[in-house]
């Protein structure tokens, strides 16, 4: 490996698209997948999901207490990282490999199994990955560059996971699209790997116990004010991403083909509009912006009321890629155990919604799918943005950086939803 290519941001960042393209295909689709396809009970899948967001939370921090403690002649991240590839591979395409002839006990049983050892091993993978960052990349100069790649790889990835997911599932099937992103996260993240050098100083001081951060934390109002007001609206990103599939099918009435091209015009739009954001942003101080952005957010989401064809479908997509770009701009979340709770709510609003309309499954969608969908992907997130709103307001909040945050490094990002 040449040593320009050691530790460079570029290669790096290798990383975070290697795991964004099946996580972000994965967040969008499995749901999907599972209720609409194979036709899982939504009230079987809201358990699994609820059991799987709890075992997410558990997870997260004490595979990053184990990782901290980690000593090896190769490091304290990477030997973690090497040792989840191929663990992940496998447990993304048992995801999307269910075996056919499953009863819908057998199928709920895969899908819960599936789920956990999938989540297991992923948070193996972001924890490590994150936290290798701060380590590598040492100054402001040379994280706002290394910061300024990642993400620029993270928007190619996330189209590819989106945009792209279904052509390839409606082509050859969702078990060979996992399999065939499988091995680009596998390629992607080994090159990531090999070209990382760790760079781990040993400090002085113990680091905080377990308990006692997370008692700290406890007394933080405004930490607390802060993540359950971006928790709301977290789970207006990951609401709309998993119920598009479905819009399309019951409300636009479209052929799964066209789901690529009414998840691009979300995306795709997001990218010259973040600029749009970052000059409006510019000229107002952090919680104002914040505000704003989630104010926006909140309308933008009405256009998907009134779609009815792919036109209007892809309309009200660039309305909804103006409101998730304030919000991807503005300061980030900076607990990834609070943002847990954004993926219970979407299960909840799934199976409530379900219930009043009465979709059941693929299976059983019901007499009326078309109001599940149209009160999913719109009345729903605008409420829950009404929500996220009116809680900003609840305390005195002061950002010391300029509005126009980016990705925390070190914690894992939000990719399930």
């Amino acid at each position: 490996m040449k040593r320009s290519w050691m530790n460079s941001p570029y290669a790096f960042s290798l990383g975070m698209f290697a795991m964004m393209v099946p996580s972000q295909a994965f967040s969008s689709f499995y749901s999907y997948f599972y209720v609409d396809k194979l036709g899982l009970g939504i009230g079987l899948a809201t358990l699994a999901r609820t059991i799987f967001l709890i075992w997410d939370a558990v997870n997260n921090p004490l595979f990053g207490y184990w990782s901290d403690r980690t000593k090896t002649r190769f490091g304290r991240r990477r030997p973690w990282v090497f040792g989840a590839i191929p663990l992940f591979m496998l447990t993304f395409v048992l995801v999307f490999s269910p075996p056919e002839g499953l009863s819908e006990n057998g199928l709920f049983t895969w899908f819960l199994v599936a789920l956990i050892l999938y989540e297991a091993v992923a948070t193996v993978l972001w924890v490590n990955y994150g936290a290798l960052f701060p380590e590598l990349f040492r100054g402001d100069r040379a994280r706002a560059k290394a910061s300024a790649i990642q993400q620029g790889y993270q928007v190619v990835a996330l189209l590819i996971g989106t945009a792209l997911t279904p052509i390839l599932f409606g082509a050859m099937g969702f078990s060979n699209m996992a399999i065939l992103y499988a091995f680009i996260f596998g390629a992607f993240m080994f090159i990531c790997m090999m070209s990382v050098k760790e760079r781990y100083e040993p400090v002085e001081s113990e680091p905080l116990k377990l308990v006692d951060a997370f008692r700290q934390t406890l007394r933080n109002k405004k930490f607390w004010v802060f993540n359950i007001s971006n928790s709301f609206a977290q789970t207006v990103n990951g609401l709309i991403s998993s119920i598009i599939p479905f819009y399309a099918k019951y409300v636009l009435k479209i052929p799964e083909e066209q789901v690529s091209i009414l998840l691009a015009s979300v995306f795709i739009s997001v990218i010259p509009l973040v600029f749009v954001w970052y000059w409006i942003i510019r000229r107002m101080d952090g919680v104002k912006a914040w505000r704003l952005s989630l104010a926006v957010y909140g309308l933008s989401v009405i256009p998907l009321w009134f779609g009815y064809d792919l036109a209007s479908g892809v309309a009200a997509g660039i309305a909804v890629g103006f409101g998730l770009a304030g919000f991807l701009v503005t300061p980030a979340m900076v607990s990834g155990f609070i943002t847990r709770s954004s993926g219970l709510i979407s299960a909840l609003a799934f199976f409530i919604v379900g219930l009043i309309f009465g979709y059941e499954s693929g299976d059983n969608p019901g007499s009326d799918p078309e109001s599940t969908f149209r009160y999913l992907i719109s009345v729903v997130p605008l409420c829950l943005l009404l929500v996220s709103f009116l809680i900003s307001f609840v305390t005195r909040i002061e950002f010391k950086d300029q509005a126009g945050g980016g990705i925390n490094h070190g914690k894992k990002t939000d990719y399930k939803l």
